[in-house]
């Protein structure tokens, strides 16, 4: 644990850390299983004051800084990386609220966002609009005392249960950075059609959803910064977000690293255990040391943000970095367990799978490198 972390948050992530392997890793094999969502579990997540963890302690939060709350996204993404991710979005649009809403909004709606019935979303890309949100075209007209919002939204975290999203939308005419709009949408109306996505390969306890929006109506407080700041705002959040996917995919590591050693001192083989070949001591080995090195490049970013320090670069290393080490971590688990690695059975099995999203949502990992390249010519 970094030694950065006050006394009191130490306690919180070990709270966070008993209720993650006591109630969520069997709930998250089910959900998985059964392609639930575990949003069925909001209530204990608010009990758990997980919906609040960015909500600042004045609005009814906990107003947890950036780097124990990475250190909480890990210890969810242990035992259940469907509950991180749902609790990482959540947490990135209170964050965007909080920054970018009308003081007004901003205090009525952060109050709420703690509780169990106002889980929130983000609502950027669209079926033919992903990495480049400039090819967006829900639109966002004027009308007496708001906005009516028109289009579809593709991949949305949290699609289904969410109530507040934050959606992207243009209001201008061409592809400029000026021509986009951020808007704060309730989405308890009947203009706004939910179609649960079904058939992934992981994270099946997270709600992905496709909504159509039919000229949905935002008030005109609504307007999150000024007219022509959405991806300015869509970029400081997934700036935020991606340190929360990294530490998902820490997380998602040292889960496969804690049961890759169990299973290697078990496993006999030669009249051995397994654990004694070199090839799996320097699996082992390199596991260990990239999940140090990607919980470091997570501090590093987090402790930035906290400090208000810019950490655009680093919160695209940690993200890069941590994903596509995942990535490997996931694969060497299954390969340690062999033939029951590639069963249900075994949870290595869903943590390959889980594990694969990490180099995709809050930027892939080709958009990482390019946020790294570009802000490096910058120099």
């Amino acid at each position: 644990m970094a030694s950065s972390v006050a006394d009191d948050h130490l306690l919180l992530v070990q709270a966070v850390r008993d209720y993650a392997r006591g109630e969520l890793l069997a709930a998250d094999r089910d959900w998985d299983r059964e392609e639930r969502s575990c949003c069925e579990r909001l209530t204990q997540f608010h009990e758990m004051g997980l919906l609040g963890l960015r909500v600042p302690e004045s609005d009814g939060g906990l107003g947890v800084p950036m780097v124990p709350y990475a250190h909480i996204i890990r210890e969810l993404a242990y035992a259940s990386p469907s509950v991180a991710v749902t609790v990482s979005v959540h947490s990135m649009v209170c964050e965007a609220i909080r920054m970018f809403a009308p003081p007004d909004v901003r205090d009525a709606v952060l109050k709420q966002l703690g509780t169990a019935d106002n889980l929130a979303a983000f609502a950027i890309s669209e079926p033919d609009a992903g990495s480049d949100p400039a090819s967006a075209k829900t639109r966002a007209e004027p009308v007496p005392g708001g906005w009516k919002l028109s289009g579809t939204k593709m991949w949305v975290t949290n699609g289904m249960t969410g109530r507040w999203f934050v959606v992207l939308a243009r209001t201008g005419r061409d592809r400029g950075s000026r021509d986009f709009s951020m808007f704060l949408m309730d989405a308890r109306q009947a203009t706004v059609e939910r179609r649960p996505i079904h058939g992934k390969m992981g994270i099946r306890g997270s709600e992905t959803a496709e909504m159509v929006l039919d000229a949905v109506y935002v008030p005109e407080d609504h307007l999150l910064g000024q007219p022509g700041d959405g991806l300015k705002i869509a970029l400081s959040a997934l700036d935020g977000g991606r340190i929360g996917i990294a530490a998902q995919a820490a997380g998602i590591g040292e889960a496969c690293l804690d049961l890759m050693t169990a299973y290697a001192r078990q496993r006999q083989q030669f009249q051995r255990p397994i654990a004694d070949f070199q090839a799996i001591q320097w699996m082992l080995a390199d596991t260990r040391t990239e999940l140090d090195a990607a919980q470091l490049l997570i501090e590093r970013a987090a402790a930035l943000k906290d400090a208000g320090r810019p950490f655009t670069r680093e919160a695209s290393m940690a993200k890069l970095f941590a994903s596509e080490a995942a990535n490997r971590i996931a694969y060497r688990a299954v390969q340690v367990h062999g033939g029951y690695g590639f069963v249900h059975e075994f949870r290595v099995e869903q943590l390959y799978r889980d594990a694969r999203i990490t180099t995709i949502y809050e930027g892939t990992s080709e958009i990482q490198r390019h946020v790294i390249a570009r802000e490096l010519l910058r120099g």
